[in-house]
């Protein structure tokens, strides 16, 4: 078997200051090399219910379609004015006629024009290597193939316009860990 055949699996944790888990932080795998894997396109899904945008925090490669279904009893208006992508759809109801296309890196604040305590957060990434924390701050990026990667942690309690935290990696023939602490204490999700 090739060395470029190998894959392993990265088991990232998250911890905050007081070494609480940190959850709903995005982790992505940059290959150092530059080749990077296009995943299938597909849609992903933020629904509107409750009054909230559901998940709070979404991961997606770039060219990936998102679309936002309003299930709640109410008209919302969806829109952002990141630089990574600026969208609006007007104040509607049920399923909006067409997905919006995340064609660039970088974080995208999704809000509602009528209920300003809605947001939602979207981190498109240009590799297919990413993934999610879970309750317990971790996260595993799985069938990484072999060689050097950047590992980056997003989360949207960190500052804005800091730098994300990174490692390098050499993923080999065996499964890695790393972990990143930040700073701060975790914060809490909006209300």
């Amino acid at each position: 078997m090739s060395m470029s055949a190998v894959a392993a699996d990265l088991i990232v944790d998250v911890k905050d200051a007081v070494d609480a888990p940190v959850i709903d932080t995005v982790v992505y795998a940059e290959p150092l090399s530059g080749q990077v894997a296009m995943s299938k396109k597909n849609t992903v899904i933020i629904e509107q219910k409750g009054r909230k945008f559901l998940p709070l925090v979404s991961v997606v490669q770039t060219g990936t379609d998102i679309s936002f279904p309003n299930n709640d009893s109410v008209r919302h208006h969806v829109y952002s004015f990141s630089p990574a992508k600026s969208f609006e759809l007007q104040l509607y109801s049920g399923v909006p006629g067409a997905p919006v296309t995340f064609d660039k890196p970088g974080t995208v604040v999704v809000g509602c024009n009528i209920h300003d305590k809605m947001v939602a957060y979207i981190h498109a990434v240009a590799t297919p290597y990413f993934g999610k924390t879970d309750n317990a701050g971790k996260v595993i990026l799985a069938g990484l193939p072999s060689g050097k990667y950047r590992i980056k942690a997003w989360h949207y309690g960190l500052p804005q316009n800091a730098p994300f935290p990174e490692q390098l990696v050499n993923i080999a023939s065996r499964d890695e860990a790393v972990a990143f602490k930040f700073s701060a204490k975790s914060v809490s999700a909006p209300q």
